[in-house]
């Protein structure tokens, strides 16, 4: 067949051997139909593909799915949780007017009805959003990257190093992503009148403390999010690797996708809980520094106390930070699984 005929045709059509020639007498199968003739007797004809095309492991598609699964996990269950986190927040902020959970929410529905459950859910949607996608796409790049390095034999040893080094990588990059609208986002919840959303937060912070005052708290947020998220991944990926292990007698490649979402999930939960007790203290730090002009950690330690940074709000935050991780988890990982990709953890996927 001449190139401007074969030009004709689809490149996505052509078998990954090319045509392939076969008698005329063997096309009568329904498994193939002639696409053209050379001869009466011999014919040529296009393989059909045997299955779809499939996302290369640590392709550029493969960290951008990776990006877009960590978009949905953070950014939805950040919003969902939005009615905790403001309860949290004000008990860190203002404990003897939010004195408990159940008191918190009763104060919240009292003075600003129901609507105020769901105060700075721009903010939060977008900040944790950008936030997820760095954290979850760069941990993935990160994590490849270090393994190479490493080489094989010190990556399978040292392989809660790489977990370790990786999402601290990742986190650094995505806080700085995540602290403008956090600083918004604190502002608005802890302050009544302060604004509506981010919005008319944002121009209004600004014009207060600048645009470096949106960056005030990275620090602090670092020394928040970089233990969780060191916990939140190194965890998850050794509570899964031993509940393929000792819990669960089949091999993961032969578990159901149901069953692994399932891993993701209880894996992530408890994970979580370890991320909360980890990074409360930094936490605590955080919204005392967003809510207060010119405030500095000292001042935050002398009004809370040592004791207040590591157990003010901090029950809350374990229900909070076990359930959000958990469905991050889940999510993450049932977004990968329907694009094509295998569930984090418990197997290491086939190098490419």
């Amino acid at each position: 067949m001449d190139s401007s005929r074969q030009s004709l045709i689809p490149n996505f059509l052509y078998s990954p051997k090319g045509f392939i020639d076969y008698p005329a007498n063997s096309l009568t199968s329904s498994r193939f139909s002639p696409l053209t003739s050379m001869s009466p007797k011999r014919g040529l004809v296009v393989q059909a593909p045997s299955e779809p095309r499939k996302i290369a492991m640590f392709s550029p598609a493969y960290y951008g799915a990776c990006t877009a699964g960590g978009i949905l996990s953070c950014g939805l269950t950040h919003m969902a949780v939005t009615p905790l986190d403001l309860v949290k927040c004000n008990m860190q902020i203002n404990p003897t007017k939010y004195k408990g959970v159940a008191s918190g929410f009763g104060v919240l529905l009292k003075e600003q009805g129901m609507k105020g459950f769901f105060k700075g859910w721009v903010p939060t949607l977008l900040g944790y959003s950008a936030q997820g996608a760095c954290k979850f796409g760069f941990y993935e790049f990160f994590k490849k990257t270090y393994s190479d390095l490493a080489g094989p034999e010190y990556a399978t040893k040292y392989k809660t190093l790489i977990f370790l080094a990786g999402s601290a990588s990742a986190e650094f990059i995505a806080d700085i992503a995540l602290c403008p609208f956090e600083a918004v986002k604190v502002r608005v919840q802890t302050q009544p009148g302060y604004a509506k959303g981010l919005s008319d937060g944002l121009p209004k912070f600004i014009k207060a403390d600048g645009v470096s005052g949106l960056f005030k708290g990275l620090a602090p947020l670092w020394g928040r999010q970089i233990p969780y998220t060191m916990m939140k991944f190194a965890s998850f990926e050794k509570i899964v690797e031993s509940l393929y292990k000792y819990a669960i007698p089949t091999p993961k490649d032969q578990c159901s996708k149901e069953l692994q979402l399932g891993v993701s999930f209880a894996g992530g939960y408890v994970a979580g809980v370890f991320c909360a007790i980890v990074s409360h203290p930094a936490d605590n730090l955080v919204s005392f520094l967003n809510n207060a002009k010119g405030a500095t950690a000292g001042d935050a330690i002398k009004k809370i106390g040592l004791v207040g940074l590591f157990t003010r709000g901090l029950p809350l935050r374990i229900f909070m930070i076990g359930t959000l991780t958990g469905a991050q988890w889940g999510i993450y990982d049932a977004f990968k699984v329907f694009v094509g990709l295998p569930t984090t953890g418990g197997a290491a996927p086939p190098a490419k």
